[in-house]
């Protein structure tokens, strides 16, 4: 039988400092195969190469992930500076009018670090450039030294709104997350729901009011350990159900127009 597909939305990386590759985390595609329960399959997020009507057509899901560059602040009506780090404005073409084709449609994605943040500012919001230059901020970015282990482990809570859809989804309105990012939202897009904070006020779970289908983004990496995780297998089954019955739906209407 197969398995709906989901496009993974990789990153522009230099190999050796000079062989230029599209690449993806293995623990993305993992968790989308392992725990979600469907075809992984990495995007090259470059509109000379693909175009958001092909990747709307071809995968039922997409899983927006982290990465070391950011949204460009001119996305959200700002200038860039310093601060703001390493830009990547051929995913920005392609990623931030795939999340609002996504929420028209009903097609369901997940949001992860900078993929939270895309879906933010596709839906009209704005970031700040460095969280911890924020007074009573945190340091929320990755450790600089350690293991992958110590990297991703779990250090600050993350409270949800009572009766949230995080809330029904995880079966606790607190769990404990990772922290690897250094932007964070601070205005929400419209129909942006914030359902999640750090203790700190920071925004860390989000999803669109209003869409038809699955638009739940988190700020953390739960893509990490996605299978043994209390908090990031439910994301992760939720999400493979939601791009499992959009598959269903699209196999059904191909039915009937044949």
């Amino acid at each position: 039988m197969t398995r709906p597909l989901v496009g993974i939305i990789g990153n522009q990386y230099l190999l050796n400092d000079s062989y230029p590759v599209h690449a993806g985390g293995e623990m993305n595609t993992e968790a989308v195969s392992c725990v979600s329960g469907c075809l992984p399959m990495l995007i090259a997020p470059d509109p000379r190469f693909v175009s958001v009507e092909e990747l709307l057509d071809t995968c039922d899901g997409f899983l927006l992930t982290g990465g070391r560059p950011n949204v460009h602040p001119e996305e959200y009506g700002e200038p860039a500076t310093e601060a703001h780090g390493d830009f990547d404005r051929s995913r920005d073409a392609i990623t931030l009018p795939l999340v609002r084709a996504c929420v028209e449609r009903g097609q369901p994605f997940l949001g992860i670090c900078r993929g939270f943040q895309e879906v933010n500012v596709a839906m009209g919001g704005s970031l700040y450039p460095e969280i911890r230059d924020l007074p009573g901020r945190m340091n929320h970015r990755m450790p600089p030294d350690g293991t992958l282990e110590e990297k991703f482990a779990l250090r600050h809570k993350v409270s949800f709104a009572e009766g949230g859809r995080f809330h029904h989804l995880m079966g606790a309105q607190e769990v404990m997350t990772n922290t690897l990012h250094g932007q964070g939202i601070k205005t929400a897009g419209a129909r942006i729901v914030i359902d999640g904070y750090a203790p700190d006020g920071t925004p860390e779970a989000i999803y669109v009011e209003g869409a038809p289908g699955f638009t739940m983004s988190v700020q953390w990496h739960p893509e990490w350990d996605a299978a043994n995780d209390p908090v990031s297998r439910p994301l992760f089954t939720a999400f493979g159900a939601a791009v499992h019955a959009w598959a269903d739906q699209k196999k059904a209407r191909s039915l009937r127009t044949a």
